[in-house]
């Protein structure tokens, strides 16, 4: 139940102007992650994105850790924190692997999904929502990760990480057993009930459909 904060900013080659930001929200314990699309990083929208995330989670969260942004560090998201009783932390300044786990998921779920384009209208934040959706369910309920437990020394002396079993999200959560069975059983409905090859194919055509604008946009003339 505690999780990593950050914002990626989708604003292509420039960052003039009004452009959307996707929240992605990490658990550090079970990688659990839920992206949300903004339509700019006001505190409002990121405030309303952190409420989103913890009312729809399966399990309670319990505490925040973000950067040292304004969209984070302000008295909105404060208030909140101190208002449903959430531990809240924020990393050292330049010291980027403090959000390790947030980071990694910037990289594999926001830049692999939804590229390095410029999103900036109505259609295009409505088009990210449709795709974090599917993405979640991908990723929490159908995809093992390996996660990281420590350290060990080779025949060499070489030092090599050391990982778990793979398991979902959605399997490190039920063997946690913070979940009632019934709740439990509920995530494995969910999780059963998914077919992988629609979201798969629903998520490409979400993905070209946001390529298309991109194509569009760079189509056009420069401003004078």
């Amino acid at each position: 139940g505690f999780f990593e904060i950050d914002l990626v900013a989708h604003c292509g080659h420039s960052a003039s102007g009004q452009y959307a930001f996707t929240l992605t929200a990490t658990d550090v314990h079970l990688g659990w992650t839920v992206p949300v699309a903004l339509p700019n990083k006001a505190h409002r929208w990121v405030v309303e994105a952190v409420e989103y995330v913890a009312d729809t989670l399966p399990y309670p969260m319990v505490g925040l850790d973000c950067d040292n942004g304004s969209e984070f560090i302000n008295h909105a998201l404060i208030r909140l924190a101190n208002d449903r009783e959430w531990a809240m932390t924020r990393s050292r300044p330049y010291t980027s692997n403090d959000n390790a786990h947030v980071e990694q998921r910037n990289g594999d779920w926001v830049r692999r999904n939804a590229y390095r384009h410029r999103y900036d209208t109505k259609a295009e934040l409505e088009l990210l929502g449709e795709l974090w959706e599917l993405v979640c369910l991908r990723k929490n309920y159908l995809l093992p990760t390996k996660k990281a437990t420590g350290w060990a020394t080779t025949k060499a002396g070489r030092s090599v990480r050391t990982y778990d079993a793979p398991r979902t999200p959605c399997q490190r959560l039920i063997d946690s057993g913070i979940l009632t069975h019934e709740q439990a059983a509920e995530l494995a409905t969910i999780r059963d009930t998914l077919n992988p090859a629609d979201i798969t194919r629903r998520i490409s055509a979400i993905q070209q459909q946001l390529r298309t604008h991109a194509r569009e946009k760079d189509a056009l003339p420069a401003a004078a």
